[in-house]
């Protein structure tokens, strides 16, 4: 990251599939071809976990830290792979070009994914790949495997309300149902072994084309997890095995209330006492999968926001320091280097600023937040960036530039944005100023949404914060990326150094 690059941050679910979703099929390397044409040099994705409807789709909220999504899962690999035929997905059904109906998605890819397994089962044990694999990632596949079978047993019920044996691992128990539910158990880690094995051929096809990966490895992991229902001793959780605190921000400018995500907190005092264990294998396992990881709400690894759990907002919380600078140099004593971007958006202190300047760790500008009442000082102003810095337009929790031009920016916010530019724009040429300012700054990176870079409205955003629905489904259209985009791409990523 301390060279001079150019990148676009566009999930895996948006991108181009007759399959209702992207996938890591033809259309992720279709993707990774326009990269390589506009001579970015970065992929940015969301998390590649699994996503649930229960959850609100989110990649943010899953049921593993480590097990990678089903859904994208491509049925083009598989037909190459002779692991489908062509009758199998004649039939499809009628799925939206422009955004991902999860539900009908879901059971149509998990219906061809069950005939695929019910057809593979009696050669798994002959295949050595798939052998190695579950060797590989017993540390977690085991138990997620098990997790998941055991979830579709009790027709999605949470971890905490299964029968109290399994519920607390007895290892009778965690026997017993291994054996009760074997099939569903291999059908779990077939699904992880075609998965992981689509994602690294993609990884290997970018990374030999000079493309980096930027993954998002979000801080907390949601409650009915099987992170959690294996690891409860590294949460505060009460002796019912229920989160005694709950994570969130305090109120601020955006909310009187703050933000009450209602994740369990981390025991840091136990992970300090057992050297970090989870994380190190939740480390190792990403760096694997992403050349470079964003960190997500860095600011709870100097210090976070916890807050009882029977709270409604999350009003009466305390900040709680975490051990940050030994868990970090704990990192450092298992890996090499440490290939982060940290989330420092929003209200960040002193202290988190030193721990991000002692590891050189690059933070996150958004262009979208630098033309307020305080721009001549504004941190994201690009006359303010330093060069060790990540510039986005915008991320896929904010507004488009579009979207945030006619519908959010006030006349103040416009005037001030002309002035700094020494002419005025119109909606239809606005993102391209954001892209070029993001272009020709100093920071040593430069990201932009998809949706920018075409030019998109508020309508294809991907995600509202505190929103319950309508995220997490905006999906690319081939035919949106025409041949001036590539130029105008092209041409400042050439004339601002970053090709």
């Amino acid at each position: 990251m301390n060279r001079r690059a150019s990148g676009i941050l566009l999930h895996i679910s948006s991108l181009p599939s007759p399959y209702g979703i992207g996938d890591l099929g033809p259309g992720a390397y279709a993707f990774a071809d326009f990269l390589v044409e506009t001579r970015q040099c970065l992929w940015q994705i969301l998390p590649l976990n699994p996503t649930s409807i229960s959850h609100g789709n989110s990649p943010y909220s899953s049921f593993s830290a480590f097990a990678g999504n089903p859904l994208f899962i491509s049925p083009d690999v598989m037909l190459t792979e002779g692991l489908i035929s062509v009758s199998d997905i004649e039939e499809l059904p009628s799925f939206p070009d422009n955004e991902v109906d999860y539900e009908a998605v879901t059971e149509n890819k998990n219906r061809l994914l069950l005939r695929v397994f019910q057809r593979y089962i009696a050669k798994i044990g002959q295949d050595y790949d798939f052998e190695r694999f579950c060797i590989e990632n017993k540390d977690w596949l085991d138990d997620y495997a098990l997790f998941m079978a055991l979830k579709q047993h009790f027709k999605g019920s949470a971890w905490c309300d299964w029968p109290s044996e399994i519920r607390d691992r007895c290892e009778d128990s965690i026997r017993d149902w291994s054996e009760r539910l074997k099939d569903r158990v291999l059908f779990e880690m077939f699904l992880q072994y075609l998965f992981f094995r689509q994602w690294d051929s993609l990884k290997n096809y970018c990374n030999d084309r000079n493309i980096k990966i930027i993954g998002d490895l979000p801080i907390y992991v949601c409650y009915d997890s099987c992170d959690v229902w294996t690891n409860p001793c590294i949460f505060k959780l009460n002796g019912e095995k229920r989160p005694e605190y709950v994570s969130g921000v305090p109120p601020d400018y955006f909310s009187e209330t703050g933000q009450l995500w209602g994740t369990p907190v981390y025991a840091w005092n136990v992970m300090k006492e057992d050297g970090y264990r989870w994380w190190i294998k939740r480390i190792e396992h990403n760096i694997k999968q992403f050349d470079t990881m964003r960190l997500d709400h860095f600011r709870g690894f100097v210090a976070y926001w916890e807050v009882a759990a029977h709270e409604k907002t999350a009003i009466n919380g305390r900040w709680v320091e975490a051990p940050v600078y030994d868990f970090l140099n704990t990192l450092l004593r298992h890996f090499p280097s440490l290939p982060f971007i940290a989330e420092d958006l929003g209200v960040i202190t002193p202290e988190v600023r030193e721990v991000m300047s002692f590891y050189e760790f690059p933070g996150m500008k958004l262009l979208i937040f630098a033309f307020g009442g305080d721009m001549p000082t504004n941190p994201y102003i690009p006359h303010n960036i330093d060069k060790n810095s990540v510039i986005y337009t915008g991320t896929h929790d904010n507004n488009t530039i579009r979207g945030w031009f006619n519908g959010e920016a006030s006349q103040e916010d416009k005037q001030r944005l002309f002035k700094y530019m020494g002419r005025e724009a119109t909606e239809d040429e606005i993102h391209w100023e954001f892209i070029r300012y993001a272009m020709m700054s100093v920071a040593d990176t430069a990201i932009l949404p998809m949706q920018d870079i075409l030019g998109l409205g508020e309508e294809e955003r991907m995600n509202t914060p505190s929103v319950c629905d309508g995220n997490w489904g905006w999906r690319l259209i081939s035919e949106q990326i025409t041949s001036l985009t590539k130029e105008r791409l092209t041409e400042m990523t050439e004339i601002y150094g970053r090709a």
